[in-house]
């Protein structure tokens, strides 16, 4: 049963969602800055916290960790957009919450975006920043990839693309509200099309042209859930029973466990897209345990955050 403070903010979200509509008037740049400026005016960060800002090849990232988190593992978080919006300044807090809560560091850069750097650019970035771990001595055993939408998706599509160049595998992936089918072919998409607070079916099928360009969008490393999973590492899914992209994450389980992958999703009832970024809200705060301690089995660590 979802709580009431969720009910409450679920509406409330719908109702801002409409009044941004203003916004479709405003260049993508402008509309980007907006989103990040409201972030930072309402993103809450975990108690010391430390951010690190460095470039990585000319991209901006940063590393989040405080005193507890070990120094021998990352989490590489690849925020959420629908590959054309977002930033640090959106997805730091939930960046810092999990690293809180898993007790490892994290590392969130900033990919190109779409329209401008359609298809493969993401991927492409993706790539390097793991490379770049790789060569700064972290083992890939010690690296977990993660991510919430398209961060999700491309956390998926960039392990695949790993399999096929038999390169190393990171030790798991975790997915909040993965954006995995970019062709719209899920029947959530038909079922929470009045549901969902946040998302609509138009604008992810305009999103998903944008970032493929000249790819068809069921190219499996736009859409993941058309690649072949065997060799995945560790996968763990949360999504919203509500948003149009619950077919998304139970397709990807679906297919995943096809190729005898282990995977853990579960579907929280009431919710919508990417939940977790509400750090008041029960429901984000269980998820984010629940992360937590998947990343820690994975990394085989003590629950003890005083490590």
């Amino acid at each position: 049963m979802p709580s009431i403070r969720s009910i409450v903010l679920r509406k409330g979200i719908k109702i801002a969602v409409k009044r941004l509509k203003g916004m479709e008037k405003l260049d993508i740049a402008q509309r980007r800055q907006r989103l990040n400026e409201a972030a930072k005016r309402w993103s809450k960060m975990p108690e010391n916290c430390k951010v690190q800002a460095l470039e990585i090849e000319g991209i901006y990232a940063e590393w989040i960790s405080n005193e507890h988190t070990v120094k021998d593992k990352v989490i590489l978080y690849l925020h959420g957009g629908a590959y054309g919006y977002c930033s640090a300044d959106t997805h730091r807090s939930l960046a810092a919450r999990i690293m809180a809560e898993a007790g490892m560091k994290v590392l969130l850069p900033e990919y190109r975006l779409a329209p401008e750097h359609p298809f493969p650019a993401a991927i492409h970035d993706a790539l390097k920043i793991y490379q770049w771990l790789l060569n700064q001595g972290y083992h890939s055993s010690n690296i977990l990839f993660a991510g919430d939408s398209a961060g999700g998706g491309l956390s998926v599509a960039t392990t695949l693309l790993l399999i096929e160049r038999n390169e190393p595998l990171p030790s798991g992936v975790v997915c909040l509200s993965p954006w995995v089918d970019l062709t719209s072919s899920g029947v959530s998409y038909l079922e929470n099309k009045d549901k969902d607070p946040y998302l609509n079916v138009e604008g992810a099928r305009a999103a998903a042209l944008a970032y493929a360009g000249d790819t068809p969008l069921d190219d499996k490393l736009i859409s993941p859930i058309f690649g072949d999973f065997k060799g995945f590492p560790p996968l763990f899914i949360q999504v919203g029973s509500v948003e149009i992209l619950r077919s998304d994450a139970e397709t990807l389980a679906q297919v995943a466990r096809q190729a005898g992958v282990q995977v853990e999703l579960k579907v929280w009832n009431g919710m919508w897209h990417v939940w977790q970024a509400s750090s008041k809200l029960k429901e984000s705060k269980q998820a984010v345990k629940e992360i937590g301690r998947f990343i820690q089995r994975v990394f085989k660590v003590s629950q003890d955050k005083s490590i």
